[in-house]
């Protein structure tokens, strides 16, 4: 199975991106389906990597991290990473520049699509 997240909310604004990365995290657990993630709209600040966080709060990118070394696929808009001011070298690591057409593909790879 093939599981895609689409993420869209700013990182802390809300605890959209949040959970939406939890249950990526746990639908890898499983072991039962292969998991996406890409990153649009506010939540491409999430994939910026240097994130610091007060102590006890969750970081982001930490959380992508995570997830890219359980063998996530992560990729972030790339118009949205130009409207934010974040370039290629400064994603988290593992993480990679997407686009619409990416999205596309993964999204019609999918046996599942999520947003949050």
């Amino acid at each position: 199975m093939n599981t895609l997240l689409i993420l869209n909310g700013a990182p802390y604004g809300s605890e959209h991106t949040y959970n939406g990365l939890r249950l990526a995290r746990s639908l890898l657990k499983t072991g039962k389906t292969d998991v996406r993630v890409f990153l649009m709209g506010d939540a491409a600040s999430g994939a910026h990597g240097g994130q610091k966080v007060p102590q006890g709060y969750y970081n982001i990118a930490d959380m992508l991290g995570m997830l890219v070394a359980h063998n996530a696929e992560v990729a972030v808009c790339g118009t949205c990473m130009d409207a934010r001011g974040i370039t290629d070298a400064e994603l988290v690591d593992g993480a990679r520049r997407g686009s619409m057409d990416q999205l596309t593909q993964w999204t019609l790879a999918a046996d599942k699509v999520l947003s949050f």
